[in-house]
């Protein structure tokens, strides 16, 4: 195995900013639009399948260059968790679709990055299934997703007009490879990032390893029935993930600035840093609508992080302005101190 380097570097483009306010705003005016007369949704994974609470549980004897930020030192948090669909309207969740979790970590200190909320005590960490994304660049995702946000009829005219014929047409067959990939269960999938963050002067991308095995194929007409699975098992017992850091070694086998390119595990393997583990559901109905409401209207960013833990990479830099505008568009709840549910 090759041993975890320093020498990453971020490579930003002259005029960048400018570029990924731009596409945030645009991405604002599609959720929007999305909304028509009613509340605007998140601009993206706008359907959740479920809201949980969980426990965060940072592992003793980790390696020196993993001891970093939320990681220092073992102890064990409180978290909310959502599971949601990618696509920026609700639908049926047989439907081809990315698939994310978003964690909340509750109760940590230290100085976080957003100005204005330095003195929050959340650290988010956002993962999809996907261990890459298709887009070449932050212009191509745009393009995409607000073509396809429209009129059916009209998207495929628009991606081939902003993407030229062969790269849209290439980068849409890929899309649909990927999302014809069949879900059965949110608690046996293994969920990534496929951009990273810092670990201190460490650079890693987030994997998520269920403990949960699959019971075979899912039959089922229900449009909700991933939240009903995941919940069903809930009932029963708690699900638990490991939570594991890619650590990046060099540019050719982990680049920084290259969603689309995997971190192969056997040049660089995931450690395990944290264990996640939702918690068993009760009987009481009420609170657990209490809480996947709460969920439901809180903001989860890769930016609501310690400093220790900044995004990086075009794709994590652009998510930065767009996510701002997101929240504010939708009314988002403010940053939960773990009181919510006293």
């Amino acid at each position: 195995m090759v041993q975890p380097a320093t020498s990453w570097k971020e490579e930003i483009k002259d005029g960048e900013a400018v570029a990924f306010e731009a596409y945030a705003e645009r991405l604002g005016a599609m959720q929007k639009e999305v909304a028509g007369d009613g509340s605007p949704m998140r601009a993206l994974h706008a359907k959740g399948n479920l809201g949980v609470q969980a426990m965060f549980t940072v592992l003793p004897d980790l390696p020196e260059h993993a001891r970093v930020g939320l990681f220092a030192e073992p102890s064990t948090y409180k978290a909310y968790v959502r599971y949601s669909n990618g696509a920026v309207k609700r639908q049926h969740d047989k439907a081809g679709d990315v698939r994310g979790i978003a964690i909340k970590v509750l109760g940590v200190r230290g100085k976080k990055i957003i100005p204005g909320m330095e003195d929050a005590t959340t650290q988010d960490f956002l993962m999809i299934r996907s261990r890459t994304m298709p887009f070449r660049s932050v212009r191509e995702f745009v393009e995409v997703v607000t073509a396809a946000a429209g009129s059916p009829l009209l998207a495929l005219p628009k991606i081939l007009w902003a993407l030229g014929i062969s790269r849209g047409v290439g980068l849409l067959s890929q899309l649909s490879r990927g999302l014809s990939v069949p879900m059965t269960s949110l608690a046996t999938t293994t969920y990534y990032s496929p951009a990273p963050i810092r670990v201190g002067e460490y650079a890693a991308r987030l994997q998520l390893s269920p403990g949960a095995k699959p019971d075979g194929p899912l039959v089922t007409r229900d449009a909700d029935y991933l939240g009903k699975e995941l919940t069903s098992r809930l009932e029963k017992d708690e699900v638990t993930y490991d939570f594991q850091l890619q650590f990046y070694t060099d540019d050719a086998n982990t680049p920084i600035e290259d969603p689309t390119r995997a971190w192969s595990d056997e040049h660089s393997k995931p450690l395990t840093v944290a264990r996640l583990t939702l918690n068993k559901l009760d009987a009481d109905g009420a609170r657990k609508t209490k809480v996947s409401d709460l969920c439901e209207g809180f903001s989860f960013d890769p930016w609501h992080a310690l400093e220790a833990h900044k995004p990086i990479g075009e794709l994590m830099r652009a998510r930065n302005p767009a996510y701002r505008i997101s929240t504010v568009t939708r009314k988002a709840k403010p940053e939960p101190d773990g009181k919510e549910l006293a």
